[in-house]
């Protein structure tokens, strides 16, 4: 093809002084341009004006990102959140019913850390708020104390699931992952696929078998120095190839009915 992908980039909502932004992660935008070979577009969190529709019109994959905030509780019926938990109202409202219509469409998908517990909301699953006091749960946050570097390290092993979508990609049975995250998945959602798990039992992702396309999630960062890691960079190829694919049946379907 001679464009590049267009790939959604989902946005936070922010305010900095007074006025309000949409802001997302250069490392995101970045690994998609560099990794996956798209163009990345930002998605604003603009659920009241833009319908799902919308927003995938045109675009070929859609990556939901990390984030500072949580997903509100009572989207999985949870208790209220701590105090102080910074929350993204406009964020939740646009993301959760687009993973379902691109799911639906066959539009990839990746999602990560926050991303990651999108997928899982949207289809029904629910989130520990914070997995270090939920039961056998190591403390999967990172030392804010050290520089990114230290934060973004590899901190655990994940053990990937035979037969599942990072297993065909050519990862091995177990690979190092750097881990940054305060909640995760408490009850897996209908119809995703576990597709790896940390030392401690923890889901690290998901996958979903019964979408028209490529749809992964994953609770680590792959995105960090994406081009020095060989795993982290076989998701962001693999994510880049599906959409690829699917922008080359989508300008044949609208060659066809010229």
């Amino acid at each position: 093809m001679s464009r590049l992908p267009l790939i959604g980039v989902t946005a936070c909502s922010k305010q900095i002084g007074l006025h309000a932004y949409h802001i997302s992660g250069d490392k995101y935008v970045r690994a998609v341009a560099s990794a996956s070979k798209g163009l990345p577009v930002i998605l604003p969190s603009l659920a009241d004006l833009l319908a799902p529709s919308d927003i995938l019109d045109g675009l070929d994959g859609i990556l939901l990102t990390g984030s500072p905030s949580n997903i509100e509780p009572f989207h999985y019926s949870g208790p209220a959140s701590a105090p102080g938990t910074a929350h993204d109202s406009a964020r939740d409202a646009t993301t959760l019913p687009l993973i379902r219509a691109a799911v639906a469409a066959g539009i990839p998908v990746l999602g990560i850390c926050r991303g990651f517990q999108e997928m899982n909301v949207a289809f029904g699953g629910s989130l520990h708020q914070k997995v270090h006091e939920a039961g056998p749960f190591m403390d999967h946050r990172e030392d804010d104390s050290l520089p990114l570097e230290g934060q973004y390290a590899p901190s655990h092993s994940v053990h990937i699931q035979p037969g599942g979508v990072l297993a065909g990609l050519g990862l091995a049975s177990e690979i190092q992952v750097n881990s940054i995250h305060g909640q995760g998945v408490e009850r897996l959602a209908p119809g995703l696929c576990v597709e790896a798990l940390a030392p401690d039992g923890l889901i690290e992702a998901v996958s979903v078998p019964q979408g028209k396309g490529f749809a992964l999630g994953v609770q680590w960062h792959p995105e960090w120095q994406v081009s020095s890691n060989p795993d982290y960079l076989a998701i962001f190829q693999a994510f880049g190839d599906a959409c690829r694919k699917y922008a080359l049946q989508r300008d044949a379907d609208a060659s066809n009915n010229a």
